[in-house]
This record gives structure tokens, sequence and C-alpha cells, in this order.
């Protein structure tokens, strides 16, 4: 059984950043590359980043 993530966020860089929304709530800043998959879940509060279409089409890969 798969459950959602409490968040989906779409980005257009390929390395983001999450603290869980900062705050008291938040958790230590972690860094997360979606180079490979294109999608990540963070491994602290489960928001999902997911890389928009557009900027995977226009990836340069380096």
């Amino acid at each position: 059984m798969s459950i959602d993530p409490p968040e989906i966020i779409e980005v257009t860089e390929t390395v983001v950043a999450c603290n869980g929304g900062g705050g008291a709530l938040g958790h230590p800043r972690v860094f997360l590359n979606l180079e490979s998959e294109g999608v990540i879940d963070c491994p602290y509060c489960d928001r999902r980043f997911v890389l928009k279409a557009s900027a995977a089409a226009g990836s340069s890969g380096h």
C-alpha cells in the first residue's frame, strides 16, 4: 500500500533545499538532488519534489 506524500512541490531546479516549512515545526535544511529521477521525497517530512517537464527537457546534464 502506498501512502500519498503530504505535499507535492513542482520545481524548475535539479537541486532543491527543504527545511520542512521552517519555524518550530521545521527540520534541518537538507539539499535534495532530482537529477537522476526527476522526483524525490524529503527524508524528514516526506514532501515530494517533482521536476517540471519543461525544466527536465532543458537540462544540460552537467
